[in-house]
């Protein structure tokens, strides 16, 4: 067989730039203000290797440690790495993927050396310092360091396409040249279920790997090719050699390669599909055909920067440059790409099986229930591109699922968390022109709504769950409200009257579970009675009434109608007191079993975990403003830094950044679906989104300082603005909002 590397010979930096859509003439470098290690320490879950926007390969170092704080594969307090693998979640709060794991390594085993399957990696791990690692977008750079001796240094960088991930290793002079290929390594809930390697020739091995664990069916192929033919190599089954074969398949199976013992430099290129092997060698030949490592390094840059460059601050404060277009390059992570360069990826059904995406691009890592908040209404202004292939992957999901996605891994739902979260971002892509068949998704968010699974069949019930019944009862309730609120949104739009008077009467189910007399919303029994055991401080992860978190987080979650919440709540004098309570209270999150997302606390406010989000925000529909503008300097300024642990809380595949990006830019969509956009306090001098069509908006702060954050007057295109939001309408129009600070 041909080499791999000899196939669709092409210019490499032609074919990359293609590839990411760049013209060769960016020329603003704000990847330059990325720092991809902020959130890897302590519980941001964040990783640092290279990936290229939303692409399907995240290629980043692994610690070799199972645990809540390595659920992305890497913690900042680690000094041991394990290998490299070519899938990674970023921010998640459960960990799974690490697929495809290389180590470069000196070492080799001796002829009756027995190393386990699980274990198999530790027998290479590697010292690392942080002050030999760096990190930039698409690039990643560390010298590996025998742990014994401390000699024998590799120098490992690390860059990426969409579908591919790119090593380039070099050893020490005179060195033995080993990779280590280990199938078998899995970090928390992740196991292999069968996989297999397939040495084709010296430089091309292909394979896969299937697994069981958050996603219970994940399917990973591949296509590894090196730049130099391997002398020599030993594939093994559960650390057990097996001499003289080409392939071997079972549950572990490793492999190691050996070039020679003169030491040097050697590439090595990793191609994923979701589909099958051919799929992996076809992704390679067409997106990643040569062995210019820089050029595609830079090419990887240039993707970044030209996703980066959509969002233009200016500001003296370098650290706040950092943290802002971090946080930007977080939010570009996931969604993943899930479909082969020639359209094929594998179905959500039961049978997994091939399907093919005509004329758009399928994606999978749908965190709806921490991103319908935040992360996907900003895509509405900044991957308006992307928009229409993120909803089609959802309404694919339906087709071969027959529900909408909850929450989707490698093409698997998790059904983790609560609520039909996909509704909101359907909802509000159609709301803002992106074009998808808005019938269909109609029928698919009916369909979703009017199921007997997830608590829906009490829900529809008794107008609520009861407590005594269902578990997180009360989160349940005024999330799916919330969702009801959409789907009518929907058929208002498509003329559908009279489900949207059934709709709209489901999105005020949250009054049935709040109770006037305490006013909290509070688990409410079958029988209409509530529950006696209440204390809105207390939260047990999963298994009470609330959803990480407790009353006191969840009361305020009614976004399709704050007014209604405020009169509820007494009128807007009380309601602005019952806010104050919720900033300033001094008591702590009660409960042995409360959730460890419960973080970034101000008060009982927990900006580190998504039920808090819109929160500080109210208090504009209370006539209180100046206290949302107090409350948002005090997060953006205190919860979020441009060190390691730089997040307050989970990164949540880039809803705790886009939080973070709306906040500094000066607006906020409290409510996710509604294309209204809250005005909170600008963090920049200049901010400007750069639109499609050449078109611009920016926001100016004018005596902006450190003590200058609240609002004295707003402006919209030199007009006075009398209201404190501006519209979805309005900014894709183009023009300026000026806010004046005092």
């Amino acid at each position: 067989m041909k080499r791999i590397s000899n196939l669709f010979p092409g210019v490499i930096i032609a074919v990359m730039l293609s590839l990411t859509g760049c013209s060769g003439d960016q020329t603003v470098d704000n990847a330059r203000y990325v720092d991809p290690f902020i959130g890897t320490a302590a519980h941001g879950h964040t990783f640092p290797g290279a990936v290229v926007p939303f692409g399907m390969v995240q290629l980043s170092p692994d610690n070799g440690r199972n645990g809540w704080d390595w659920c992305s594969g890497y913690n900042y307090s680690d000094s041991i790495i394990i290998g490299f693998s070519h899938k990674h979640l970023s921010g998640t709060g459960i960990g799974d993927l690490a697929d495809i794991l290389l180590q470069p390594t000196t070492e080799n085993l001796g002829k009756d050396e027995y190393h386990g399957g699980k274990d198999f990696h530790q027998r290479f791990r590697a010292l690392f310092s942080h002050s030999d690692e760096s990190a930039s977008p698409g690039y990643y750079r560390v010298v590996l360091r025998d742990p014994k001796t401390l000699q024998n240094p590799i120098k490992a960088e690390l860059t990426a396409t969409e579908r591919t991930g790119f090593h380039r290793y070099r050893y020490p002079d005179g060195s033995k040249m080993n990779l280590v290929l280990d199938l078998g390594f899995a970090i928390n809930w992740d196991q292999p279920v069968a996989t297999i390697i397939r040495v084709i020739n010296d430089t091309l091995v292909t394979g896969f790997r299937k697994s069981k664990g958050w996603a219970n069916d994940q399917q990973v192929y591949f296509a590894m090719t090196f730049s130099k033919p391997m002398s020599g190599f030993r594939l093994f089954e559960s650390g057990l050699d097996n001499p003289g074969v080409k392939t071997i398949d079972g549950k572990f199976t490793e492999a190691i390669f050996s070039f020679g013992s003169k030491g040097g430099e050697l590439m090595v290129k990793v191609a994923l599909s979701p589909v099958d092997e051919n799929g992996a060698i076809n992704n390679l030949t067409k997106e990643n055909p040569g062995w210019k490592f820089d050029q595609v390094k830079k090419a990887a840059r240039l993707a970044w920067n030209r996703e980066l460059g959509k969002l233009q601050v200016e500001t003296e404060n370098a650290d706040l440059k950092e943290t802002f277009y971090t946080a930007l390059y977080h939010t570009m992570i996931a969604p993943a790409l899930f479909s082969d360069s020639d359209g094929r990826y594998r179905g959500s059904d039961s049978t997994r099986a091939v399907k093919k995406a005509e004329g758009w691009r399928n994606y999978t890592v749908y965190s709806l229930w921490d991103t319908f908040r935040a992360a996907n209404p900003l895509f509405t202004l900044t991957q308006q591109d992307r928009m229409p292939d993120f909803i089609n992957a959802m309404l694919a999901h339906f087709d071969e699922s027959g529900l909408l996605p909850v929450w989707t891994l490698e093409g698997c739902e998790t059904n983790c968390m609560i609520g039909y979260h996909a509704i909101p971002v359907i909802v509000d892509a159609a709301m803002k022109g992106v074009v998808f068949d808005y019938e269909k998704a109609y029928q698919a968010m009916k369909k979703s709504a009017m199921s007997d699974i997830r608590g829906l069949l009490n829900y529809k019930k008794y107008g609520f769950l009861p407590a005594d019944l269902e578990n997180q009862s009360v989160s349940q309730t005024l999330e799916y409200a919330y969702d009801d609120w959409c789907i009518a949104q929907m058929a208002k739009k498509l003329g559908k009257e009279e489900d949207y008077q059934l709709f709209m009467g489901r999105s005020k189910n949250y009054r049935n579970v709040f109770d006037p007399a305490t006013r909290f919303m509070r688990g409410r029994m079958a029988d209409g009675s509530w529950r006696q055991d209440f204390n809105p401080l207390y939260s047990n992860h999963t298994v009470h009434d609330f959803t990480e978190g407790n009353s006191w987080q969840y009361s305020w979650f009614v976004p399709q109608d704050p007014m209604d919440l405020i009169n509820l709540m007494g009128g807007k004098e009380k309601f602005v007191v019952r806010l104050d309570s919720l900033f300033n209270n001094t008591e702590k999150v009660q409960g042995s079993e409360a959730s460890p997302d419960i973080s970034g606390m101000v008060g009982q406010y927990a900006q580190g975990n998504e039920p808090s989000h819109h929160v500080a925000y109210l208090y504009n529909f209370a006539g209180a403003p100046e206290k949302t503008q107090e409350i948002i300097h005090r997060i953006c300024t205190t919860l979020y830094t441009n060190q390691p642990d730089g997040l307050c809380g989970n990164e949540d595949c880039g809803q705790m950044s886009a939080w973070y990006v709306f906040s500094t830019l000066g607006f906020y969509p409290l409510n996710p679906a509604d294309g209204i956009y809250q005005i909170g306090t600008p963090s920049f001098n200049t901010a400007t989104l750069n639109l499609p069509g050449g078109k611009t908006f920016t926001v100016t702060a004018e005596n902006l300082t450190d003590k200058n954050f609240y609002i004295k007057s707003v402006s919209l295109n030199g007009k006075p603005l009398d209201r404190m939001f501006i519209t979805h309408g309005e900014i894709v129009g183009g023009g300026e909002l000026r806010i004046y600070l005092k």
